[in-house]
């Protein structure tokens, strides 16, 4: 299987499970690796027949943006699954979801789900 992957990606949202995380937005990092078969894309040379990643950044990054999450966990299952949702020819999500500085003397924490079809 093929992969379109969005590795750094940077999203606002409201994420924490204390009240001084909730106060306002935060910036989450997202690794996106979009499992699908490119050979249509790679015979056709046009985006119509790939997963565009400039449309899945948008997605992501906008839906995001409107949600409310406790944990990283839900943050990334929720991102899989609304990939899964919108790219018919996805076959499966892995997506890896950081809170950068969070805590003191740890560069990032963070989770990796993956999802799939059925």
């Amino acid at each position: 299987m093929d992969t379109v992957f969005l590795h750094g990606l940077k999203a606002q949202t409201l994420i924490g499970v204390f009240d001084w995380e909730r106060r306002r937005p935060q910036t989450v990092l997202l690794d996106i690796d979009i499992r699908t078969d490119l050979r249509a894309a790679e015979a056709s040379d046009d985006v119509a027949d790939t997963v565009s990643y400039a449309e899945a950044a948008e997605l992501v990054v906008s839906s995001l943006a409107g949600q409310q999450f406790f944990l990283l966990e839900a943050l990334a299952g929720y991102t899989a699954q609304l990939l899964l949702d919108r790219f018919a020819a996805c076959e499966s999500v892995r997506v890896k979801a950081v809170k950068p500085g969070i805590l003191p003397g740890v560069a990032q924490v963070g989770v990796v789900v993956e999802r799939g079809r059925g």
